[in-house]
């Protein structure tokens, strides 16, 4: 991955060398003067010279034009102007990989936060939801960076993104201003990267697209095709947009659908993954966390993972690859999913879920700080938990009451954060007054 302030290092130091190649040779030719001057005037031999007061720089200069070619016992002016760029090159590394370490990850805050697309992110767009969030007791906003197709919604710089074009038509034209537009605004700022699911690659490099074990490319049911997540080079380009992001300034990076296709038993059946050594799914899920981890080691941001509702009480990985008590000790957020409409009849004792959203949400939560509590008898660190909940119609439609009774479960939990999901970004906004 290139960045632009390298290309701009490289010019600076070209610059300095030929500045510097000039006054030597400036030197070279009025020393030259000179000793042919005084020569013709006072037939000095070269052995006269010895005796004749000059600058360091000089005497350097005289020294050196004086030795025949292949002489090593002092480096020539091109190895001389070398060594400076070089060293300047160090410094100038050494001073950007400080700047890295001295920056801080931002305050830690109670984040409340409404999922913008990449529609909403476009400049004339964004103004609406930043009065939003300013004329309530929001503070946050998750933004599409890579989305459900693959396609990045800025201009990138990593070289696979170029090679089959993801970062084309952004609906971002500087994504490092749109971060600071959010925070001159003080709104807390995520990056939403859309991780193993991912059409667009899969279009584009089918080497790493996820295969049926005759060899063709697999779609999920809705015809969606999907990345081979045990794919080493899917971890790079996904990590690199990661690390790119975060250079731009964002606080947190947000990885959803990190996991496996659903319906894992059809699935299995049908599919070959690219698992030499029988890495289990929930593993794969953990090495992956922490690939990215040691990648953003010394970027200034935060990492949090969205994970299925029912992983808040399943004791296995649901054949997707999340389970609950790897993922909580990698992250620092952690974001169920746990939208009522998705639970089935009598989950949790409840006859109709949907029709109990503080009824549901306390139940998941219960789980959620649970497992978190056993963690932490085990000596594990836990990551803080953040839920998404629901703001959309899904079999019925959902009220003002039905938002603030998901809020009201969990601040009756202690659990201070969460998160809003609407796919077309059409909140109830009294909900948040």
């Amino acid at each position: 991955m290139v960045f632009r302030h390298n290309v701009k290092i490289k010019k600076e130091g070209s610059k300095l060398k030929n500045i510097i190649f000039m006054i030597m040779v400036t030197l070279l030719l009025i020393t030259g003067c000179t000793n042919n001057l005084s020569q013709n005037e006072s037939e000095k031999t070269p052995s006269s010279f010895d005796n004749t007061t000059q600058k360091d720089g000089d005497n350097q200069i005289n020294n050196l034009s004086n030795k025949p070619k292949g002489d090593t016992d002092e480096p020539g002016e091109a190895d001389k102007i070398d060594e400076i760029e070089e060293q300047e090159n160090v410094e100038n590394e050494t001073e950007e990989k400080k700047d890295v370490k001295k920056q801080e990850k931002p305050n830690k805050r109670d984040v409340r936060g409404i999922y913008l697309n990449r529609n909403s992110i476009k400049e004339e767009n964004v103004d609406k939801f930043i009065n939003m969030v300013k004329s309530s007791n929001l503070n946050a906003v998750v933004i599409d960076v890579k989305d459900d197709y693959g396609k990045l919604t800025y201009d990138s710089e990593i070289d696979l993104a170029n090679e089959i074009g993801s970062d084309t038509n952004p609906s971002v034209s500087d994504l490092e201003a749109l971060i600071n537009r959010f925070k001159e605004e003080d709104i807390y700022t995520i990056a939403r990267i859309v991780t193993f699911k991912d059409p667009y690659l899969a279009e584009h490099k089918t080497d790493v697209a996820l295969k049926r074990k005759d060899g063709s490319v697999w779609s999920d049911k809705a015809g969606t095709k999907w990345i081979d997540p045990y794919k080493k080079e899917v971890w790079e380009y996904v990590t690199d947009i990661a690390a790119e992001v975060s250079a731009h300034g964002i606080d947190e990076i947000q990885y959803d659908y990190i996991r496996f296709p659903e319906n894992a038993k059809k699935v299995d059946q049908e599919v070959a993954f690219d698992n030499p050594n029988n890495t289990s799914k929930s593993d794969l899920i953990t090495n992956y966390l922490e690939f990215s981890n040691e990648k953003l080691q010394d970027h200034p941001v935060y990492v949090s993972a969205d994970v299925f509702g029912l992983v808040t009480s399943a004791g296995d990985d649901m054949g997707i690859g999340q389970k609950w008590e790897k993922i909580s000790p990698l992250i620092d957020y952690i974001s169920p999913m746990t939208y009522p409409s998705h639970y089935a009849p009598n989950s949790y004792g409840i006859d109709n879920p949907n029709d109990h959203p503080y009824d549901l949400m306390t139940k998941a939560m219960e789980d959620a700080i649970e497992k978190n509590k056993q963690l932490k008898n085990n000596g594990k660190s836990t990551a803080t938990i953040r839920p998404w909940i629901q703001d959309f119609d899904l079999k019925r439609t959902y009220t003002e009451k039905d938002v603030r009774d998901q809020i009201k479960a969990l601040t009756d939990q202690d659990i201070q954060q969460y998160l809003v999901w609407n796919a077309g970004n059409k909140y109830t906004e009294s909900a948040f007054n």
